[in-house]
């Protein structure tokens, strides 16, 4: 059976049941929790747009169990909604200008985060942060490389950032990823000496092993 289209008569709207497949609507009654869909997006394999850049929704990326971090947070986002969480995403500015985005929730007035990425460090956190620039700050040591450093973040509502239909669309949505890096931004400031710190703990890791991922980071136990 096809799904009926979702035509929301406003931005808070919920898609009902019949707006997804059946195979859709399998997979939202499943995975009911964030560590639920955390360990479910760590099942698709990583998105590195070999064949050109792609920005697939929630519908999208089921069909095609690859992800990158945004593609990743529509299906998080999606998913969740349904189980009574705003579809937030949280948008960490990176000084290259390669940002990563992150679906951020609240669970007993604690943030945490449900996330794709190359790197472990930069997936899911536990709902343990009292604001969510302590969520953030828990990022930061994770992202130093010798181009990424993060320098500021915001926080979107999926509802209300921009009218493009990130849930069901069967093309590239490329107007929220826009919509993301126009939206106004917290600067983030860190120390330049920790910066310095953790970028030579990260040289010398990948001089001695090149092919690992790099696991000295001291608040692993905060991750999904």
């Amino acid at each position: 059976m096809r799904p009926r289209k979702f035509r929301p008569k406003s931005p808070y709207e919920l898609p009902p049941p019949e707006s997804f497949t059946p195979k859709e609507w399998k997979i939202i009654q499943t995975y009911r929790t964030p560590r639920q869909v955390q360990k479910f997006i760590r099942t698709f394999t990583y998105n590195h747009e070999k064949n050109g850049e792609t920005l697939r929704s929630f519908r999208g990326t089921l069909r095609r169990t690859t992800s990158h971090c945004l593609e990743a947070a529509f299906v998080a986002a999606t998913i969740l909604e349904q189980h009574g969480h705003p579809p937030l995403l949280l948008d960490l500015e990176s000084k290259d200008r390669l940002d990563h985005v992150v679906f951020a929730f609240r669970q007993r007035g604690r943030w945490g985060a449900v996330g794709q990425s190359r790197d472990f460090s930069l997936q899911g956190r536990k709902p343990l942060y009292r604001t969510l620039r302590h969520l953030v700050m828990s990022y930061v040591d994770p992202f130093v490389t010798e181009e990424a450093r993060i320098v500021g973040y915001a926080l979107a509502d999926l509802r209300t950032l921009i009218r493009t239909d990130w849930r069901f669309s069967l093309n590239n949505v490329w107007s929220v990823e826009q919509a993301l890096i126009d939206l106004p931004h917290r600067k983030l400031r860190t120390s330049n000496q920790r910066y310095e710190k953790i970028l030579r703990r990260y040289r010398a890791f990948k001089e001695k092993f090149p092919h690992r991922r790099v696991t000295f980071y001291s608040n692993r136990h905060q991750w999904m």
